[in-house]
């Protein structure tokens, strides 16, 4: 069985959204789009391209698979992602998308989702998850999610999507890696533990 890795940009309070450009994802009235790029340095942007290259597919969410879909075949080749990104086999998780779809490599997951993916990782080595927060939140109730690479921030947006929202399951997470950047940027890399322990301050 193949490992299930997510990466998520994530703000100091949480948010995830449209970390890259102003109308990213204009949901809800969000307005903070675009506040991951003041903070970025060529070396983090080294290192998340380092995390990506060992995946041999990429499963993504409808909204972040047309934002992607819209970008990187028009990418400039010089960018080390554009060549990763195109090459690799891509699923996108939707109930309304209908095949054949424009993205060079791109099939659909339709039907059970844990049944589904679950069939990816049998075929893979490594399957990755970018942004797709409704699909990341999904794949992590279903238990399905074998690390986490998250990159925080140290800037608060006060409002937007979060990874960890309503619904999150309990679960414990061992800490393997962190490392921090240029800014303050903290990169930490979990694998889930288990169900929390729980101990009693008064005893």
């Amino acid at each position: 069985m193949g490992t299930l890795i997510v990466t998520e940009f994530l703000t100091l309070d949480g948010v995830a959204q449209a970390p890259g450009e102003p109308d990213e994802d204009r949901d809800g009235g969000f307005s903070h789009g675009g506040w991951q790029m003041p903070l970025l340095d060529d070396e983090s942007g080294t290192v998340m391209f380092q995390q990506a290259s060992s995946m041999d597919a990429l499963l993504l969410g409808r909204k972040t698979y047309d934002i992607f879909a819209g970008y990187w075949p028009k990418a400039p080749e010089e960018i080390p992602f554009t060549g990763l990104l195109n090459g690799v086999p891509k699923y996108v998780a939707s109930r309304t998308l209908t095949e054949p779809l424009a993205w060079a490599n791109s099939s659909l997951v339709s039907g059970d989702l844990a049944e589904r993916v679950t069939e990816i990782k049998a075929r893979h080595d490594e399957v990755h998850v970018i942004g797709s927060l409704d699909l990341a939140q999904s794949l992590l109730r279903a238990g399905l999610v074998d690390r986490l690479n998250l990159w925080v921030y140290p800037v608060l947006i006060g409002t937007g999507k979060r990874l960890f929202g309503d619904g999150t399951v309990p679960t414990a997470l061992r800490l393997t890696e962190s490392v921090t950047h240029a800014y303050g940027t903290l990169q930490l890399t979990y694998e889930p533990a288990g169900a929390p322990a729980y101990g009693d301050a008064a005893a």
